[in-house]
């Protein structure tokens, strides 16, 4: 379907791919890995003519291809389907569908939207999803929307599929409806180029890997004959030695304690604490009030009913001021939105939270944010050109040690961590687990929201489980299997209640 041999391509004199090839075969499932940076993305610009390559061919069917734009790269059956959903929430789920490419009545504005409507549905019955397809887009899942997606490149009559990070914010139940999805276009001989950085899903899902390194071809292997670990170890050049780091932290006396709190319509009677040292994990399904639960500890919401005691002294907290300067920190699962401002430097980034260290009067010191700017990039392992690179320019790794940074300055008691390694790569998560090891051991308590199993298993010491706003069961670390984890994220009884 697809070969692409020797593609280059500089920004400004940065190389950012350099001699790299890629091959994609018919009703093949090909993923693309690589740490961010790769070049993945570029790679897929180039193919799909946002980018115009320096040197190298792409040949598409058996036929030489230069296109242009991403339109022209549809008309030859390659769609892309981005992180980011390209869903208008106000149009109709027929008219998301068919936007661009409109039926008329001649040549006049009128739609024809009783035949958009009929083949939108056929498209969507034939996913699996059977929606009204004149109801609006606002109302769909991001599961859904996934799918949409996929209808409508299928409605262009795509024959290659390109999805980056597909199953980011969806559920493991959207997931098993993708994954079906997917494997049933594949029986009819749609190609798909899979980027993601989740390995289990690359391993259950995908034919064939190609790995890109700092912007060159590392490698390319069928799924079959290779392992994680070898996979691990083309992409970051080196073997990276256990996923997860071994834990050492010496748990402490109870530094949260947690009380019927309750926010109506999101979460009801949670109680738990948490103890100096200790990583406590909460899981559950999405839609389950974890993020919730962090937010209203963090007095982004507002609880209730319900009390929360820190270091054994009942505490209000009504106001993100309020729990910084109890000393508890949070960063956020949406990194973008709400841990960074993007267009700002890093250095600023960093000095958000910690404007009382680094100013006198209402004054900035440069001097003091230059120091804390440097003391968290030698801390962290932050990579940067810089103090005054902007932070949208960095790697998602990168930009998630900048959001944990800016919380480490306070010296935080209790640090909310909601999702801390979404769309980061794997040399870059096993960097953040040990930050979060090297916190635990000088006493901080977290709290680590997570949807990845083996996160959860690799670094907690306990876990609690939530489903539809309760607490579901709570696990230790021997108790803890991911079997016994999603029993109760899916609404399995607890053993108290099957013994009773």
């Amino acid at each position: 379907m697809i070969e692409m041999t020797g593609i280059s391509k500089a920004f400004s004199g940065n190389q950012v791919l350099k001699d790299v090839s890629f091959s994609l075969e018919k009703g093949e499932i090909h993923a693309l890995m690589g740490e961010n940076g790769a070049g993945k993305s570029t790679l897929m610009k180039v193919l799909t003519g946002i980018h115009k390559r320096d040197a190298g061919t792409i040949v598409v069917k058996g036929e030489e291809v230069n296109f242009t734009s991403p339109k022209e790269a549809e008309k030859a059956g390659i769609a892309v389907i981005h992180q980011e959903l390209n869903i208008l929430p106000h149009l109709s789920i027929a008219e998301n569908l068919f936007l661009g490419k409109e039926e008329t009545v001649g040549k006049t504005s009128i739609l024809k939207t009783k035949s958009m409507n009929n083949k939108t549905k056929k498209i969507l019955g034939e996913l699996g999803l059977n929606i009204n397809p004149s109801s609006p887009a606002s109302g769909l899942s991001v599961g859904k929307q996934q799918i949409v997606e996929i209808a409508k490149a299928l409605s262009a009559e795509a024959e290659v599929i390109v999805m980056d990070e597909p199953t980011a914010a969806l559920t493991d139940r959207e997931i098993d409806t993708l994954f079906k999805t997917i494997r049933d276009l594949q029986k009819k001989g749609v190609s798909f180029i899979y980027i993601s950085h989740r390995m289990e899903e690359i391993f259950s899902l995908c034919d064939r890997i190609t790995v890109l390194r700092d912007g060159e071809f590392a490698g390319v292997k069928y799924i079959k004959d290779t392992s994680f670990e070898e996979i691990v170890q083309l992409m970051v050049g080196r073997e990276l030695g256990e996923r997860f780091p071994e834990r050492h932290a010496e748990i402490g006396e109870v530094k949260l304690a947690v009380k019927g709190l309750t926010r109506k319509g999101h979460f009801e009677d949670i109680s738990f604490e948490l103890r100096k040292g200790e990583v406590l994990s909460i899981a559950g399904l999405m839609g389950a009030g974890r993020t919730e639960v962090a937010q209203t500890l963090f007095g982004y919401r507002k609880a209730d009913a319900g009390d929360v005691e820190l270091d054994g002294k009942k505490v209000k907290i009504n106001s993100p001021r309020a729990a910084k300067n109890l000393g508890i920190g949070y960063v956020t699962e949406d990194r973008k939105s709400e841990g960074l401002l993007v267009d700002f430097t890093v250095e600023e980034n960093i000095s958000l939270t910690n404007f009382h260290e680094i100013s006198k009067y209402g004054l900035i010191s440069q001097k003091k944010e230059s120091a804390l700017y440097q003391s968290m990039k030698e801390r962290l392992g932050i990579r940067t050109s810089g103090p005054h690179q902007t932070a949208k320019s960095l790697s998602g790794g990168n930009q998630q040690k900048v959001v944990i940074a800016k919380w480490i300055g306070i010296e935080p008691k209790l640090l909310i961590l909601d999702e801390p390694t979404r769309g980061v790569d794997v040399g870059a998560k096993k960097e953040i687990y040990s930050i979060i090891n090297q916190l635990a051991e000088r006493g901080v308590a977290i709290l680590m929201i997570s949807s990845e199993l083996p996160e959860v298993l690799g670094m907690a010491d306990r876990v609690l489980v939530m489903h539809e706003g309760k607490l579901a069961g709570e696990l230790s670390k021997e108790e803890m299997t991911q079997e016994r984890i999603m029993h109760y994220a899916t609404g399995g009884e607890s053993n108290a209640t099957q013994n009773s």
